[in-house]
């Protein structure tokens, strides 16, 4: 090899280092709570600069001190300026600033125009939901009749529910599908903030807040109640006493023997039931 071209390599490796170096100046310190990034966006819809998007919710949509007739959420897909963090310059919606030459999220999507240096999120644009997702791609798979992205293990066997994920978390009324934390599918196919059902859990609720079907597999807490209802038998005046339970599980009607601990259905054998009326022309004549 030539000297001059040994140079001239030299020289190029340089300028890629010292290029490099201009790109990752500010990695880190820069951001918001919800991501670390090395621009502020300006909101379209009030001419605002904020963080990122959430930023700007919680100011405008769920701040109490905004009237609520001026409450809104940022259109992210029209957002069109961006700010540096570094050099300050408003510039198009691009990856590298023009000014500085900082890159400015090292995963950048320009169709939602999203930028986070985090990429251990192992974020993904998916076009399906219209949206950038976390967890990477290829462990999940997006369902067109739920509408939303759900992890592959459900890919065959999760109940599709029309725009499963496309409204509000039943428990703390925070919109689901863009939601940043986690979220869990149930046995009936509706969608919950995993905390959520953590919380209701510790609170002995184990039903769908939806439709009230069991959330899990409780075949093991039937089994307990069996031996409870075996141990626990009812004083004679009560042991005719017919009552008629709806299924929350099944959704069949039965007429069942009526106890005071649960009435179990006879059709999937779930004590996940509801008494709608009782009996009296099954029960004793001394009721």
């Amino acid at each position: 090899m030539e000297v001059g071209m040994e140079a001239q390599l030299v020289w190029d490796d340089e300028d890629h280092e010292e290029k490099q170096l201009e790109m990752d100046e500010g990695f880190g310190d820069f951001g918001c709570a919800h991501y670390r990034r090395r621009c502020k966006i300006r909101a379209p819809c009030c001419d605002e600069i904020f963080d990122c998007r959430h930023c700007h919710n919680e100011a405008k949509q769920n701040s109490l001190e905004v009237d609520p007739l001026d409450r809104h959420d940022v259109p992210r897909h029209e957002i069109t300026k961006v700010i540096c963090s570094l050099c300050d310059t408003e510039q198009e919606v691009q990856q590298d600033c023009i000014k500085c030459g900082v890159c400015m999220g090292e995963y950048f999507c320009a169709k939602c125009n999203f930028f986070d240096d985090n990429i251990s999120k192992l974020q993904y644009h998916c076009d399906g939901c219209g949206i950038c997702r976390a967890g990477g791609k290829e462990k999940y798979f997006h369902c067109y009749r739920c509408g939303c992205c759900y992890d592959k293990s459900l890919e065959d066997c999760h109940p599709c529910v029309e725009r499963a994920m496309h409204h509000n978390c039943p428990v703390c009324f925070e919109y689901l599908f863009d939601s940043t934390k986690d979220i869990s599918v149930l046995q009936c196919g509706h969608t919950i903030h995993l905390e959520c059902l953590k919380e209701m859990g510790l609170r002995f609720q184990f039903a769908c807040a939806i439709c009230s079907k069991s959330a899990a597999d409780m075949s093991k807490v039937w089994e307990k109640l069996d031996q409870e209802i075996a141990a626990t038998p009812m004083p004679e005046t009560y042991l005719n006493k017919m009552v008629w339970i709806l299924c929350n599980d099944c959704g069949i009607t039965s007429e069942v023997n009526f106890h005071i601990i649960a009435h179990k259905c006879p059709g999937c054998k779930s004590y996940n039931t509801r008494q709608i009326r009782g009996t009296t022309a099954s029960c004793s004549s001394s009721l």
